[in-house]
């Protein structure tokens, strides 16, 4: 799902984040409550900088719950098997090669050549982004995206988070 974020889509981000979404370029996920909970910016913001983050997870319950597994040790339990399993590791390798694909069809920005999001292809450094990369293009592209939604649960059981 990928489309153009309306005013009340960026009211809703602004309120899940606390400020002003910055290079915003569409919703590319909705979350079961109606509400956006990945968006896709650009790869340089409006101010010139840099952002290699094309899929920015929104919904502040499910950075929650990928942040409660970030400190319940998951990452380090994900970077010991991806030493230890080459077809993990070539998988992974694919979904970087994926999510550069996906940031280079919006646009070349040299700063990041080559450096995709969350610690891809070598290390798991941030289940938020992983978590956005799968909700926003999928089940199978990202391994550690697959099993951080499935991990997180049902972030949205309670309601709209705004």
């Amino acid at each position: 799902m990928r489309e153009p974020a309306t005013p009340d889509d960026l009211d809703a981000v602004a309120a899940q984040l606390g400020r002003t979404p910055r290079g915003t370029r569409y919703v590319a996920h909705r979350c079961p409550c109606g509400k956006p909970d990945v968006v896709e910016t650009t790869p340089r913001l409006p101010d010139g900088t840099p952002f290699p983050t094309l899929f920015y997870l929104t919904c502040p319950r499910a950075t929650a719950e990928c942040s409660r597994l970030e400190s319940a040790g998951l990452m380090k339990d994900m970077a010991a098997r991806l030493a230890d399993d080459p077809e993990l590791a070539a998988r992974y390798r694919a979904a970087h090669e994926d999510y550069l694909a996906r940031r280079a069809a919006v646009a070349e920005v040299p700063e990041i050549d080559g450096v995709s999001a969350g610690g891809m292809p070598g290390r798991v450094k941030c289940l938020h982004v992983h978590l956005g990369h799968r909700l926003a293009v999928g089940e199978g592209v990202n391994p550690f995206g697959d099993e951080t939604l499935e991990a997180v649960g049902e972030w949205w059981k309670d309601g709209p988070c705004v």
